[in-house]
């Protein structure tokens, strides 16, 4: 169908409304969105704002064309930079997440690991280290940052939007992949840049926008989307039928669907795909990122989850993302396999089994399986299970409480590096991990298998002898902002009950005030209000452990509401001070080392240990 009326806008065909006879029609499918638009065809015209060098890395402060919106010019600002001298180099687009900007340390980490490297300010913010004047991202007339937050759930036409009518260019995520990908034509005109060798990566929006760019651009040749672009964010999870969705469109949500899902663009996606992620994530959830990865048509995939932590990796899960691009950009590194993983339920003994077979082709350093109950990703805690090796494989019983609850269960492989390597603000590592496939069984799995429930609450929450395995920490080695959190209280084997004390046995080096706190409906707003429950618990210090009991009245919110029951409790943390609304527990100067927790159970009413 002829279009009613066409406006050039920045040299590419996109349609507006106009009188005639026939009713302009939104693009309906991801080929057809993008079918009228070439990222090479307007000039770029770019201005170099700045030019530096430090360190071997030439710098500049860049500002290109992104097009023009209704008759109003947008231009993107961003950081470039590659090491002096050096031709024939992968180029690497950053996109930032949330609340960013374009990082110039994102942009020197990889220039001088041999990358030419581009980091947009697609979100508008300020400029690092900008002088009175310089020029920032502009946007014109319409709006994709998060100044319009309705926008990235929006179909309809406005003020800030293209189409006067319904359409998935009315849509944030349609305009910031049309700058990204011209972005990737910057770097593929760049004299310094091998325009065959492309990729991009970005974290939780950063990570979305990756899919979006991959999924609708040949040109990248290798992509590492974290903690973003996990589809089917308008549907409700099957085996959480109480939690609504988690995006509405406003809009034909099966327009949506099929035009701005993350869902529609992973057919579509040709380059090796690195999906890193956590598995207690609130953006990019575990369950739909795998679901999304596998549609993805080729079999060149890999995933790595860090356990138990929400928008953050540990440093043998961040440096994955470099090690992929060496891989597919500098060809100077080698993955392994996705780990081979079975999830056994008709067992001899009815309790269901994970058995593991790592890559071999390299050092295994670790086989970690992970097994959960929980149907909500973002709340679950991952049980670590007993693994035992046989040969070249590892395998794990894991016994459940019920048969009428779901059973999730991965596995993450860690493996040696040559030499230590590190990744923007992760620790270096001597390690990198890598995860299996998610398998799920739901209920009626388990019944046909005939699955039994051999498992049996247990009143010891944790006796450390593990270290903190089921933990995550937070600013492990600052001595004053520290935090240890587990899930393991939201797990029904460890669920505490009526008349039940939990107690802490603690050492401390000196005399100081412990944190408790205790998170009611942590991502499950399904079941209530999500609120913080704290405690002061006063340490004596010296030698030898202190025991401390509290009964769920000892918690109380930063308004003075006690908690009621240990029911609801979905993360247990313990820092060295807590902020709340300008009032402040604790202290930001812990004296002496941190403290050891040695053991944490439930104290039952005659006060007898597990």
């Amino acid at each position: 169908m002829i279009r009613a009326c066409i406006a050039a806008v920045f040299g590419v065909l996109i349609p507006i409304m106009a009188f005639a006879a026939d009713a302009p029609k939104a693009p309906g499918t991801v080929e057809e969105l993008w079918a009228d638009f070439d990222p090479r065809q307007d000039e770029l015209d770019v201005h170099v704002v700045r030019e530096w060098e430090s360190d071997g890395i030439v710098y500049r402060y860049v500002t290109y064309r992104i097009g023009t919106f209704k008759d109003k010019p947008a231009r993107m600002a961003a950081f470039f930079g590659y090491p002096k001298g050096a031709t024939n180099l992968p180029g690497l687009l950053h996109l930032h997440g949330g609340g960013q900007r374009a990082f110039l340390h994102q942009v020197e980490f990889y220039a001088k690991l041999g990358y030419a490297c581009l980091s947009i300010n697609w979100g508008a913010r300020e400029m690092e280290d900008a002088k009175d004047g310089d020029p920032n991202t502009d946007w014109g007339v319409v709006d994709p940052t998060q100044k319009n937050v309705p926008g990235y759930f929006n179909l309809k036409p406005g003020d800030t939007y293209l189409d006067p009518f319904e359409s998935p260019r009315n849509n944030n995520w349609y305009l910031l992949t049309l700058a990204a990908r011209r972005g990737l034509t910057f770097l593929e005109r760049q004299p310094e840049v091998d325009a065959d060798r492309l990729g991009v990566y970005g974290d939780s929006m950063g990570g979305s926008l990756t899919v979006y760019v991959a999924g609708s651009d040949s040109r990248v040749k290798a992509a590492a989307p974290s903690i973003g672009g996990s589809g089917f964010r308008t549907k409700p999870w099957p085996l959480l039928p109480q939690q609504a969705s988690i995006e509405a469109p406003n809009g034909d949500l099966t327009l949506y669907d099929a035009t701005i899902g993350f869902e529609s663009y992973a057919p579509h996606i040709k380059a090796p795909l690195l999906w890193l992620g956590t598995t207690n994530d609130f953006h990019g959830i575990i369950d739909d990122t795998y679901r999304t990865g596998g549609l993805i048509p080729h079999q060149n995939v890999r995933y790595a989850f860090t356990p138990h932590t929400n928008h953050r990796f540990t440093p043998e899960f961040a440096v994955t993302r470099r090690l992929w691009f060496d891989q597919y950009l500098q060809t100077r590194f080698t993955f392994p396999a996705t780990p081979e993983s079975t999830l056994d339920l008709a067992t001899e003994d009815h309790v269901p089994t994970l058995q593991v077979i790592p890559d071999s082709s390299q050092e295994v350093t670790g086989v970690h399986i992970y097994y959960s109950v929980d149907p909500d990703p973002r709340a679950r805690f991952w049980r670590s299970a007993e693994a035992t090796q046989s040969d070249t494989s590892w395998t794990a019983r894991l016994p459940i409480l019920t048969v009428d609850q779901p059973l999730f269960a991965f596995a993450n492989v860690s493996y040696g590096l040559q030499k230590t390597a590190s990744e923007p603000y992760a620790h270096p590592t001597e390690h990198f991990a890598i995860s299996s496939l998610l398998h799920v069984a739901v209920p009626d799995e388990l019944k046909r298998a005939g699955v039994t429930a051999t498992d049996t609450p247990s009143a010891l929450i944790d006796d450390l002898s593990r270290g903190y395995q089921d933990w995550y920490l937070l600013s492990a080695d600052n001595p004053h902002h520290w935090e240890y959190s587990t899930r393991k209280l939201t797990d029904p084997k460890w669920q505490g009950h009526s008349g039940q004390r939990l107690t802490l046995d603690v050492e401390a080096e000196k005399p100081n005030e412990l944190i408790v706190i205790l998170t009611e409906n942590l991502f499950r707003p399904y079941r209530g209000r999500s609120q913080e429950f704290v405690v002061v618990v006063k340490l004596n210090g010296g030698a030898g452990t202190q025991s401390v009991s509290l009964e769920p009245a000892d918690f109380k919110t930063i308004d003075g509401e006690a908690m009621s029951s240990w029911k609801n409790v979905d993360l247990l943390s313990v820092r060295a001070y807590y902020e709340n609304s300008g009032t402040m527990l604790g202290s930001k100067n812990w004296a002496g080392s941190q403290p050891k927790l040695r053991k944490i159970w439930w104290q039952a009413p005659d006060g007898l240990s597990p």
